[in-house]
């Protein structure tokens, strides 16, 4: 009598807690344990990890708490003595057998996590890159290397563990020391160290600066000419960094053999935008900062920079367009970069286009572009150019851009080109039936 009796105790006891899960629709709502869910989320733990104060969080939230500068427990409010959380293996494994039991209700079993990168860990690893280079230990460097690129790969904090501790820079110093010596042999080495370099920017100035040593820029222009794609990605990402804050680091590009060449190469068979935007940001600080930009425009003159230009203008991502333009711009400084832009059948239509349509960036290297070349036009009979601006609509498009506003130095080259605009404007018809501007009051 007393076992049975227990038993329909255990039974209403069970009868009970479903009835108080079973929702208006009377289906069963499954409660997440107490224990189980993370103080900050509220949510299902899927990597449980304990504070020095004892209290367990998932690890993702803590991070981001610990990230945004706080160095309290958030339920306890204590100071924490380590930032560094301990994986909780035993309330994980719990979850994880709660998961199983509840599979029935669409539980799935949380994944076993993969325990993160420690800064000790990661310092070791350097240490052993820095070892390795002394040595000019080429295998050992790649097999740590490669190491590096895996534990990134696997989480955004393993990442972010490797990058404030330094590994941009003792890459860098491990790329500079590997590209002095033998080239040829260095190859499978210095292309692993480029890979995870890549990963780590942007870089800090002393990584630069071993990243921007003349034997380590070589040999970036030498993997920037090459055929394997990701060699060639890799090494216009690295020259991109090296020329965004060091006028210096483009003056020794622009004189390497083979830099223009390799960087219009990358536009005219692009490989990613990323690539490709990071080719336009190099070529356009060579053509504007250079002390031989006249002699680099002129090559890419040559090369036909201005057509390809245009024809990636006319269907490209915002990125891009800003930068091709400014590019454009820079060429349409020199007479043959002019020329080259006035005999294009797509300069007028694409330019115009662009106003008022991408970005104030875009507008405002488009009507520079124009300026430029309606000046040239000005200035000699032939004013096919300004005919064929009138004709795709751009006195009304520039009228429009003054209404809207613009920075002062593009609204005194639209008041330019207006003016110069309406000495033709009785020789043909400029209204443009693709845009909307029939009732725009006109000043002129």
């Amino acid at each position: 009598m007393m076992i049975s009796s227990w038993r329909r105790r255990r039974a209403a006891r069970r009868e009970g807690k479903l009835q108080q899960q079973r929702n208006d629709n009377g289906e069963i709502e499954l409660t997440v344990p107490r224990d189980f869910r993370c103080p900050i989320s509220l949510d299902l733990m899927k990597d449980p990890v304990t504070l020095s104060t004892g209290i367990t969080y998932d690890r993702e939230n803590i991070e981001k708490w610990i990230e945004a500068g706080n160095f309290t427990c958030p339920l306890t409010n204590q100071v924490l003595r380590s930032l560094e959380p301990i994986p909780n293996h035993i309330i994980r494994k719990k979850i994880q057998d709660w998961c199983v039991e509840n599979r029935s209700y669409g539980i799935e079993r949380i994944p076993t996590p993969r325990v993160p990168v420690t800064s000790m860990e990661v310092s070791d690893i350097l240490s052993k890159i820095n070892v390795a280079c002394m040595k000019q230990n080429g295998k050992g460097c790649r097999d740590l290397v490669l190491k590096i690129k895996s534990l990134t790969k696997e989480s955004e904090r393993n990442k972010r563990c490797f990058v404030s501790n330094g590994a941009g820079c003792a890459l860098s110093e491990a790329f500079q020391a590997f590209s002095r010596a033998s080239f040829d042999e260095n190859v499978a080495v210095l292309e692993e160290i480029l890979s995870a370099l890549a990963i780590m920017f942007p870089l800090d100035v002393e990584a630069k600066g071993f990243l921007g040593s003349a034997s380590a820029m070589r040999c970036l222009i030498w993997f920037l000419s090459s055929g394997d794609l990701s060699r060639r990605r890799n090494a216009v990402l690295g020259l991109r960094e090296l020329v965004s804050i060091d006028e210096r680091k483009v003056n020794e590009l622009s004189d390497m053999e083979g830099a223009i060449e390799a960087l219009f190469k990358l536009i005219k068979d692009p490989i990613c935008p990323t690539s490709t935007k990071a080719s336009l940001l190099v070529i356009y600080k060579i053509i504007t900062s250079s002390p031989t930009k006249e002699k680099q425009v002129k090559k890419l003159v040559n090369l036909g920079i201005v057509s390809l230009l245009l024809e990636t203008l006319v269907d490209s991502e915002r990125g891009i367009c800003e930068k091709a333009l400014g590019v454009l711009d820079g060429i349409c400084n020199s007479e043959e970069g002019r020329q080259m832009a006035c005999n294009n059948a797509l300069s007028m239509p694409v330019l115009v286009k662009k106003i008022l349509r991408v970005s104030n960036l875009t507008t405002d290297f488009s009507v520079s572009i124009l300026w430029k070349l309606c000046k040239k036009e000005k200035t000699e009979d032939d004013a096919s150019v300004i005919l064929e601006a009138l004709q795709v609509g751009a006195f009304l498009k520039l009228l429009l851009l003054l209404q809207v506003g613009c920075v002062e130095e593009t609204k005194d080259k639209a008041s330019e080109l207006l003016k110069i605009l309406n000495l033709h404007r009785n020789k043909m018809e400029c209204v443009d039936p693709m845009d909307n501007f029939k009732d725009l009051k006109r000043p002129f």
